[in-house]
């Protein structure tokens, strides 16, 4: 199996993902098989982690996931590669309110459960031996956490990168790096995040040149020596999910891109074959499909031409009427009645569900959810425990007269209600499953 190690820090938006991408882009010219993983719930990461090392990404979500699901996929990520490199999200240390059996959704969770060490990026901005008072503190926060390396980020100079990486070094912890300062290769970002990999312009080119840019400042030999087996176990193979069906057409382009790798890769493991289609392309799901699947994406930014795909509406409706489609989040709004754009233009959408929805009234929803069937179905019985999270801006404006899905509670245990819209064979809410409660 690949030794791993985990690219975290104190903080969101202090340079994970630069580190990250340019790290495997230069493993990767090295002629090193690198795979990836990304902790939490984060659709756009991975696919970037995948244009970067020719590999699917995958996601370990210590609060959504059971033991045996997340070791098994932490374990499938390994499977021919050399070394793993796990993205965290947020702060090292962050995660929710932990209840009943759940973790706290933490990248140190991971770190503890698999024993990969830690590389911690660090802003050097404004700061200098300070630094090393920080790292002291995420080194001995927790006894089952290691810290094996730094990277500082923008470091102003020599002199600069001296007085931290000097600090830093006195404690044991060794400073594998220092990035200067380089605007000039940020990626492109929107309302959920990074704008998606298909989407970035020059994609390959960028790549390339986060890859030389770490390999000038950060010594790749070190950093792979750092990585350690996984003392996990195996896992299992069962899926996180259910198959909605046997043979599952699934939405696939700029507007429906938000697809957990493991489900889908679970659900070919159980024998069930997935076809894919483009709305924006005013394609239809395939006659032989038995299960539709509109998972989440950006639809509100493509809501005009979808509104106009006459063929691609018609085509959803007819199927509806035979077979279970089940939509998530930018899924669920296009199977709404109507969806506001940001300018106030209400679109027409398929009607399958009575919801109406705006982007124009944004509101942050963000969160995990626990949820469980209210009735039976493609996701399984009533009853049936589901994992999943929310995030996105836009706001429901109505759910009609449709039957609920899904009766949720937050993390923290609260209770959100019933969520999410089931007419017929139609179903879906704004919550992004991840696996079985």
């Amino acid at each position: 199996m690949a030794k791993g190690l985990i690219i975290a820090a104190p903080a969101s938006g202090t340079g994970k993902t630069t580190l990250t991408l340019g790290l495997l882009a230069a493993l990767r010219a090295r002629g090193v098989a690198v795979g990836a993983a990304k902790s939490g719930p984060d659709y756009i990461d991975p696919a970037f982690h995948r244009a970067a090392t020719g590999r699917p990404s995958v996601n370990l979500d210590s609060w959504a996931m059971g033991p045996d699901l997340l070791d098994g996929l932490a374990a499938r990520a390994a499977e021919g590669a050399d070394l793993l490199v796990c993205e965290a999200l947020m702060g090292l240390f962050d995660g929710v309110a932990g209840v009943g059996a759940t973790g706290t959704g933490s990248t140190a969770e991971i770190a503890a459960r698999t024993g990969w060490p830690v590389l911690l990026v660090v802003n050097a901005k404004g700061q200098s031996q300070s630094a090393a008072a920080l790292v002291k503190g995420f080194a001995t926060y927790r006894d089952d956490v290691t810290i094996g390396g730094v990277v500082l980020n923008n470091v102003g100079s020599p002199r600069h990168t001296a007085l931290a990486g000097n600090a830093i070094e006195a404690l044991g912890i060794p400073v594998l790096g220092a990035l200067p300062r380089a605007p000039d290769l940020s990626l492109p970002e929107r309302h959920l995040g990074l704008v998606q990999a298909d989407e970035t312009e020059g994609l390959t080119d960028r790549l390339a040149a986060l890859g030389r840019f770490i390999a000038e400042h950060v010594d790749l030999d070190r950093v792979v020596a750092l990585a350690k087996p996984s003392k996990a176990g195996r896992g299992g193979d069962a899926p996180a999910l259910p198959p909605l069906g046997q043979r599952i057409a699934i939405a696939r382009d700029a507007a429906f891109t938000f697809v957990y790798p493991h489900l889908t890769a679970g659900w070919q493991a159980a024998g069930a074959e997935l076809r894919f289609f483009s709305p924006l392309a005013d394609e239809t799901p395939p006659p032989d499909a038995d299960a539709v699947y509109l998972p989440g994406g950006y639809p509100e930014l493509h809501a005009g031409r979808l509104a106009a795909n006459h063929l691609f509406r018609d085509g959803l409706r007819a199927a509806a009427e035979r077979v279970p489609v089940y939509g998530e989040c930018g899924g669920y709004m296009v199977m709404g009645e109507t969806l506001e754009d940001a300018d106030g233009v209400t679109h027409p959408m398929t009607g399958l569900l009575g919801v109406r929805t705006s982007f124009a009234k944004r509101r942050l929803h963000l969160g995990y959810r626990r949820a469980a069937l209210l009735a039976n179905g493609p996701l399984g019985p009533a009853g049936t425990a589901l994992m999943g999270h929310e995030f996105h801006y836009a706001s429901t404006l109505a759910r009609g007269d449709d039957a609920s899905l899904l009766h949720a509670v937050a993390a923290d245990g609260s209770d959100l209600g019933t969520l999410g819209s089931r007419r017929g064979r139609a179903l879906g809410s704004f919550v992004h499953l991840i696996a079985r409660g």
